[in-house]
């Protein structure tokens, strides 16, 4: 048996360890729906699985609570599926093998899925309890939160009756999140002339790995390298070299920091290999407090028969060299947090295609789509077919919010200090959410989890005990509905 499993409280961690021997991909979400539905038909309670694939639960009050206010609990279904490059793992047959490292669950090599794994678990704690004092429970379920939001967009508007949402979807146990950024994705193609590679040149294999990665949104403020935009500095202006690409694959998830880029190029003039171990050391200094594990090699490898024109690369390496990536600006409002940003998650260059994906992020509208049209006109000067997809809006924040006065005093009391009460960068689907219920009255909060959507995911043991207990004590108290 896991030792996760023995780890208090124990109701909490062991229906966490049954979801993640569930593979929960975004966009294939069958097994896990499957596995909620008999989850709440087991237990004797109302299931319902909408259009869209999310799984409602419904759980009358606790005797005496009837008078209370229905209460919506909400956490997304899927995961970000991200293991290291040495790892050994198929998501889509083994179970996550998570185990304890002093205060933290780890994964063994992968994501932990305490993303949004740890709400869901929480949330079904509740509904399996038989002692616990609660007001009538509406659990949602949703889907495909990591990659569109598709859960949120296409719930159907009528079958809630509650009158607050608790998303258990933050990942500091001392936030409460009242407000989020929307987001939008810019997607690029191009089509490049290939050409052989000059004669004399050999093929080289290089590779940007051991970034941290992590959240496009919640981390985009730290610093840390873009696999991407630190592979395109090894590559541009290097014709002198007859450098030439034939392949690059970079980053992997369109919500996730790229933590790895790799390139197979030919070369016709070996001296790039110092200029290479020259911009190499340039980049490990530079990302030397942040990056400590960043590693850049070049290797041989066989002599790819076609590659990128000149003319083509020239390209797309300036464009790539143009997009800025990372922050844009912070908010005039609420202090320490980023407003707008940008990340550059994937570089493709395959077989004569060259293909990119961003995700924009902002909490202002005008703003996200403002810098969405920046990256896009990068691509387009450069003759690339530039789509924007997946816009959700923001959540705007309450601060007259009943529950949110409600949770701060309790947890002032409980804890002897002030909450933070903040909006987050990220994509929470309480902006779209509120839309289609607009008399919610929304808050966010959840445990301590570092490292969202990388192999360093990890969530804080006491933190998940500190949460829980919070958690519990704020169901005993919702106020009653007039």
């Amino acid at each position: 048996m896991s030792e996760v499993r023995e780890l208090e409280p124990k109701q909490v961690w062991n229906h966490f360890e049954d979801l993640n021997a569930t593979p929960r991909p975004s966009k294939q979400e069958e097994r896990v729906i499957k596995f909620m539905e008999d989850f709440g038909s087991g237990l004797g309670l109302k299931t319902y699985t909408d259009a869209a694939g999310n799984v409602i639960i419904k759980k009358k009050a606790s005797a005496g609570m009837e008078n209370r206010k229905t209460v919506v609990m909400q956490a997304h279904l899927d995961m970000v599926h991200q293991k290291n490059a040495d790892t050994n793992f198929d998501f889509n047959t083994e179970g996550i093998q998570s185990y304890i490292d002093q205060d933290w669950v780890k994964a063994k090599g992968t994501t932990l899925g305490a993303d949004n794994g740890m709400g869901v678990a929480s949330i079904m704690a509740v509904l399996a309890s038989e002692d616990l004092v609660h007001p009538e429970i509406e659990a949602l379920f949703t889907i495909d939160e990591e990659t569109g939001m598709t859960g949120a967009f296409e719930l159907e508007q009528g079958i809630l009756d509650g009158k607050i949402l608790l998303n258990l979807d933050t990942e500091d146990d001392d936030e409460f999140s009242i407000g989020c950024a929307g987001g939008i994705d810019t997607n690029t193609f191009y089509e490049y002339t290939q050409t052989a590679p000059l004669e004399g040149s050999v093929g080289f294999r290089i590779s940007v790995t051991g970034l941290k990665g992590g959240h496009s949104g919640m981390d985009i403020h730290l610093g840390r390298g873009n696999a991407n935009k630190l592979m395109n500095r090894l590559l541009i202006d290097t014709q002198e070299y007859g450098l030439r690409i034939a392949s690059i694959d970079g980053g992997s998830l369109r919500n996730a920091i790229p933590r790895e880029s790799f390139a197979v190029v030919a070369i016709s003039d070996q001296s790039y290999l110092s200029e290479f171990e020259k911009r190499a050391a340039v980049l490990k200094s530079e990302f030397k407090f942040v990056e400590t594990e960043l590693s850049i090699t070049i290797d041989p490898f066989d002599l790819p028969d076609q590659v990128m024109t000149a003319s083509d690369q020239t390209k797309l390496t300036h464009a790539i060299n143009a997009v800025q990536n990372g922050v844009y600006s912070m908010s005039a409002t609420i202090p320490d947090l980023v407003e707008t940003s940008s990340s550059l998650a994937r570089v493709i260059v395959k077989d004569g295609e060259f293909k990119t994906q961003s995700l924009q992020r902002s909490s202002v509208e005008t703003a996200k789509m403002d810098v969405a049209h920046s990256i896009g006109s990068v691509f387009h000067l450069m003759g690339c077919m530039v789509e924007h997809t997946g816009s959700y809006p923001g959540w705007e924040p309450n601060p007259n919010s009943e529950i949110l006065k409600l949770m701060i005093e309790k947890y002032k009391t409980r804890f002897n200090e002030e909450p933070k009460v903040q909006a987050c960068h990220a994509g929470l689907e309480c902006g779209i959410l509120g839309e289609k219920y607009p008399q919610w009255d929304m808050i966010s909060f959840g445990p301590t989890i570092k490292n969202p959507h990388s192999p360093d995911e990890k969530v804080s043991i006491s933190s998940v005990q500190k949460f829980w207990s919070f958690l519990v004590d704020v169901l005993k108290d919702i106020p009653e509905d007039q």
